[in-house]
């Protein structure tokens, strides 16, 4: 069983900056691939980043060139790191841990706007 708690979302103007963590409990974290999803008022869930436990990364087309998603294994964390920020990013971003299953915290709130 893993938990995931994700922090530093809040609210920004377009053109800021803004960096999400996920720390995450339970063994064996390096195993998992470790995501970032988001879901807009409205919309779907989406795929914003994701990172394997080699360290690949893939990016949504919406956010490459802008965002970057790190881990840092020895403290069961991932981050994103969100620059340029646009008014589109405006969501609730949630963090993920994939191995086998799909593990989800329990988002935090990402807002841009003048």
């Amino acid at each position: 069983q893993v938990q995931l708690v994700e922090s530093g979302g809040g609210l920004v103007q377009p053109g800021g900056s803004l960096r999400l963590s996920c720390a995450g409990s339970g063994p064996f974290f390096s195993i998992y691939t470790m995501g970032w999803y988001r879901q807009a008022p409205g919309k779907q869930r989406e795929l914003v980043a994701e990172i394997t436990s080699s360290g690949s990364t893939n990016y949504a087309d919406s956010v490459k060139g802008r965002f970057t998603i790190s881990r840092d294994n020895a403290k069961n964390s991932v981050f994103l790191q969100m620059n340029r920020l646009e008014p589109e990013d405006t969501a609730v971003y949630y963090c993920t841990a994939q191995f086998a299953a799909k593990y989800w915290g329990q988002g935090t709130q990402v807002t841009v706007s003048s």
